[in-house]
């Protein structure tokens, strides 16, 4: 036994020693777009990103969809981008680019060999600046994002379980629906509402700036305010904040989904902000319970007693709340309650004991190598520069964030499962296929 403690805690000695520091260098302009600036010279390739404090939530309840829209939308052009070039400019200069939308903030990165910089940096300030948004350009990307939410989710097996949790989780919050929207929403807006939606949040007082990789910082300074620092200012946002009364009792929803074989059982809570400290305590949780085939839910659930063909947990860590969930397939002769039970047991457990040294040990060996990995990246390390300041108001993060994990205790893992994961406090839903009709 003292071989293994041994081990592990050499693995965690040396895996600390991989996570250096991540030096970065942050300012604002005059029109309060944030910049941060992280040089490795380590290879010629550069990464620029824009972050948006924009997402779904933003959203109004009959216009959803619009910033997964927006995602797509600003690849259509600007005044100085003739429409459908955007991705010609980038490949034909060795670059790759994509963006992402979460019900939080949206993304953009493009990765070019660090000589094109200078091109990035006059791409994503002409994407701020002088986006093209007109009906054709809406029409098209309707087509795109209905075509998106077909493979995605209409026609995806278990490609409704984010929606139907959300919705059943949330009453009051925008977090109720998925990002991707209703595209009868979409096809409802008018032009000029997508006009108001990109004026409103569109703006340099709104986003953060990074560029990683191999730079000069003076020259890379310089194009920042060439590009970016003529940009007008736009209004100061004013934020609705909308809470949500606490759950004191089970919710039972169900959902059938044509595109599925096989019953899926998926328990859900709401649990805070990812800015709580609980938020960590709560991920550190689910690497507990089911990361990898020795954790306790697969090693009970589906290798020892084959009660379900798989088993998996995950804290998703939000601005505003965050969902806990846990989700199983049952194996045939096995029924969603007896698979429920063994998870309320392993819950239960947590609950009223403290985990082991050894656990505790693998599970700390886990965090960390998970931060490791995390930064291991150019488009990782920009990602989440940007993600701290925006999301979390505190880029200095990203070097301190583990050191919370650090700190967590055993007393605290079972405190905190205590307080968020009881049964009054959850979703249960049965997410099974088509049920033949009767008639």
């Amino acid at each position: 036994m003292k071989k293994i403690y041994f081990i592990g805690s050499f693995l965690l000695l040396t895996l600390s020693g991989y996570a250096q520091k991540v030096e970065f260098q942050q300012y604002t302009l005059d029109n309060g777009l944030h910049v941060i600036l992280h040089e490795d010279n380590t290879a010629p390739v550069v990464v620029t990103s824009v972050m948006y404090h924009v997402g779904a939530k933003d959203e109004q309840p009959d216009r959803t969809g619009f910033a997964h829209f927006f995602e797509h939308l600003l690849f259509e052009g600007t005044q100085n981008i003739p429409r459908g070039d955007w991705f010609k400019i980038v490949t034909s200069n060795g670059g790759s680019n994509n963006a992402n939308t979460s019900d939080d903030r949206t993304y953009y990165y493009e990765i070019f060999p660090s000589n094109n910089l200078e091109l990035a940096l006059w791409m994503e300030s002409e994407r701020l600046m002088h986006p093209i948004i007109n009906q054709i350009g809406v029409d098209t990307q309707n087509e795109v994002v209905k075509e998106e939410k077909r493979l995605r989710m209409d026609n995806q097996p278990y490609g409704q379980i984010f929606s139907e949790v959300k919705k059943n989780l949330f009453t009051n919050h925008p977090y109720r629906w998925a990002p991707i929207g209703s595209m009868e929403h979409l096809d409802a807006a008018t032009l000029e509402e997508f006009l108001a939606f990109n004026k409103k949040f569109y703006m340099p007082n709104n986003a953060v700036l990074v560029v990683a990789g191999d730079f000069d910082p003076a020259q890379t300074k310089k194009w920042i305010q060439q590009y970016f620092g003529s940009i007008e200012k736009g209004q100061d946002l004013e934020r609705e904040s909308f809470v949500e009364a606490p759950i004191t009792e089970q919710i039972n929803a169900e959902y059938q989904d044509p595109n599925i074989q096989l019953p899926m059982v998926v328990e859900a809570y709401r649990t805070p902000s990812m800015k709580d400290r609980d938020a960590r305590v709560l991920d550190m949780i689910s690497v507990l319970l089911s990361q990898g085939k020795s954790s306790r839910l697969y090693k009970k659930v589906v290798d020892q007693k084959k009660m379900a063909l798989e088993i998996a947990s995950f804290n998703l860590s939000q601005e505003d709340y965050g969902m806990y969930f846990i989700y199983a397939i049952p194996m045939q002769g096995f029924t969603s309650e007896q698979v429920i039970n063994e998870i309320d047991e392993e819950i239960q457990f947590l609950q009223t004991n403290l985990i082991s040294d050894r656990d505790f040990q693998k599970l700390q060996n886990v965090i960390e190598n998970r931060y490791v990995n995390e930064n291991a990246s150019l488009e990782g390390l920009a990602e989440n520069l940007a993600s701290f300041y925006l999301l979390y108001g505190n880029v200095d993060l990203i070097n301190t964030n583990i050191d919370i994990f650090r700190s967590i205790t055993k007393e605290e893992i079972r405190e905190v499962a205590k307080k968020y994961l009881n049964k009054n406090q959850r979703l249960i839903l049965d997410y099974v296929p088509v049920k033949e009709s009767t008639n």
